[in-house]
């Protein structure tokens, strides 16, 4: 049994669909990181960098019981595992592992900073906005650019690469607005074909669930966010 630990971020999101798409049995522990859960020495035992999400594998390699911690670690982990969800050529797999890592540096830290810089920020904040705004959209463009000559942003089997990428492209007309959306017509139709898919619309109801156990980010105290973010009293400098 796979037991989740996190809430409804993208990059919580990303596991719940890996684990639908891979037909794992898991279970779910919420994690209430707008009032500070993920502080909590019991989770730090689980990932001392206190990040969602977290898996542990009662079934890990050769038996034994396993912890991992980052959400591309955790995809690949569950690709291996049951032998889906990645290519099993060589040169393919690592064409998918490729554009996981495209999400993993890129995508989800530039649209992390612009969603940071959009609601948490204080006002006098234009550079950053214009920057971070900036890189989701030099991003976009690639990824609309691939997928206009491959089926799936992995390469010819839908996969981690998409897996990876999707909770956050979905969230384009919301976060940058439908003329935006309109600019990258062959990530909105990707985005639409994942949508149908059975083992995702089972993924993002069992996330509305624990979003409906957990604190969102316009409900959290003050404290709790300036801990989460390292600002205030909790900031280094």
């Amino acid at each position: 049994m796979i037991e989740l630990y996190g809430m409804g971020s993208p990059n919580v999101v990303k596991i719940y669909i890996a684990l639908e798409e891979a037909g794992l049995q898991y279970s779910v522990h919420p994690v209430d990181v707008f009032t500070g859960r993920q502080f909590d020495p019991e989770f730090l035992r689980l990932n001392p960098m206190a990040k969602v999400p977290v898996i542990t594998d009662s079934e890990g390699p050769g038996g034994k019981p396993i912890t991992l911690f980052e959400s591309g670690a955790i995809l690949q982990y569950l690709a291996e595992k049951t032998g889906k969800l990645l290519p099993k050529d060589t040169a393919a797999k690592y064409e998918a592992i490729e554009w996981m890592m495209v999400q993993m540096t890129t995508l989800g830290p530039m649209f992390g900073q612009h969603v940071h810089f959009l609601r948490f920020a204080p006002a006098g904040n234009e550079y950053s906005k214009s920057r971070y705004t900036t890189q989701v959209h030099r991003v976009l463009e690639v990824m609309d650019q691939r997928l206009g000559s491959t089926q799936w942003l992995g390469g010819a089997e839908y996969g981690i690469a998409d897996i990876a990428s999707y909770p956050w492209a979905r969230n384009i007309p919301a976060l940058l607005g439908a003329d935006a959306a309109a600019k990258y017509p062959n990530v909105m139709r990707w985005v639409s074909v994942i949508n149908e898919r059975p083992a995702v619309q089972k993924a993002l109801a069992a996330v509305d669930d624990v979003r409906a156990r957990t604190t969102q980010f316009d409900k959290a105290e003050a404290n709790a966010l300036d801990k989460l973010f390292g600002r205030g009293q909790y900031a280094a400098a």
